[in-house]
């Protein structure tokens, strides 16, 4: 799997985060209230690194919620938080931004709850610590927000982004159309954005169909993907489709190669906001998302990439297509190496 964007700073699950002062809880609290005007939607994003601080910042100045950014890192969300308040007037959005250290009280009554916490992988640690790793913490944190915004919707950002959805899934006892993974609208916005450089075409005229795992296995369907309705099939040849299938798969990697000391963090927070946007304003928008299936595609009690569509109840309805002997194996085959993910997180866990 692509290990494509965590938290940057890390999120560790070791750390033992001081609380905010009660003082400091209730001005965050007061200050939270008398900002928020008119705006009735609240979204918690947890982690302010860059995937988490660039999502807050897309949610405030589209004007969709009050924002609260949660980190353990002492001073680091209530910095970016005041930052990204002192550049409302300029950017002339009446949302309010407050960062708390660790507190998740600050998430009580959530419409939406974004998670982008979890560490890359480093050197010497193996496949198997890592997981162990992120998986407590992100069974930590959604207990922690599930507690005080029992309601939420949960879109999961944090890598191996559909085995982090099952965590989450358990942990929060939600029921499974209030949990969703971010990877799909990101992996058919890589997509569309190397059709449009192919093409030298808008990015508006182009739709781009992507399912399965985020990561190598994901599988791009060329023949659901157009330029303003034409199928790319059309337009370009079959070797130049396949390079950009594959560049889409490692898109990633390939951004992680070029920053060298991080990794993909705009489009990312982008891809998360897209989802939150559809399911705060109910709009019924179909987009492709990790959701729990049972039995569509048939696939059984498992997380992975499918057309969601979105709306004020979360994942509202799972859209089936029907799909090519090649393409199911293609699917068969993601779906298997998410499946071999949750197997050995049971592993570890037991």
């Amino acid at each position: 799997m692509s290990m494509g964007f965590f938290l940057d700073p890390p999120f560790y699950l070791s750390y033992n985060p001081p609380l905010l002062s009660a003082r400091q809880s209730n001005d965050n609290a007061s200050s939270h209230k008398e900002r928020s005007n008119n705006m009735t939607k609240k979204v918690t994003v947890i982690g302010a690194g860059n995937v988490g601080a660039t999502a807050a910042m897309r949610l405030a100045e589209k004007e969709l919620a009050d924002v609260v950014l949660i980190d353990i890192l002492e001073g680091v969300p209530a910095g970016k938080a005041l930052d990204l308040m002192e550049a409302a007037p300029i950017e002339k959005h009446d949302s309010s931004i407050i960062g708390a250290t660790g507190d998740y009280s600050q998430a009580k009554d959530s419409d939406i709850i974004i998670i982008t916490a979890g560490i890359p992988r480093k050197p010497g640690m193996s496949r198997d610590d890592l997981l162990a790793t992120n998986m407590g913490i992100m069974d930590a944190v959604t207990r922690g927000v599930a507690a005080v915004a029992p309601d939420a919707v949960l879109i999961i950002v944090s890598n191996p982004l559909d085995a982090m959805c099952h965590v989450a899934y358990n942990a929060s006892g939600f029921p499974k159309n209030r949990v969703l993974g971010m990877a799909g609208v990101l992996d058919s916005a890589r997509f569309r954005a190397f059709i449009a450089m192919e093409l030298n075409v808008s990015v508006e005229n182009t739709h781009a169909f992507v399912l399965g795992g985020h990561g190598d296995t994901m599988v791009p369907l060329p023949r659901f993907s157009t330029v303003a309705g034409i199928p790319i099939t059309q337009l370009m040849s079959p070797e130049r489709i396949e390079a950009l299938v594959e560049r889409t798969r490692n898109g990633g990697a390939e951004i992680v190669g070029l920053l060298k000391t991080g990794s993909a963090y705009y489009a990312p927070a982008s891809a998360a906001v897209e989802m939150a946007e559809a399911i705060l304003k109910d709009k019924k928008k179909i987009l492709p998302c990790a959701a729990c299936l049972n039995g569509e595609y048939g696939i059984n009690d498992l997380f992975i990439g499918v057309p969601v569509k979105l709306g004020a109840g979360g994942a509202e309805e799972i859209i089936e297509i029907e799909l090519t002997d090649d393409e199911k194996a293609d699917l068969n085959r993601s779906a298997d190496a998410v499946r071999g993910l949750v197997e050995d997180m049971k592993r570890l866990s037991s």
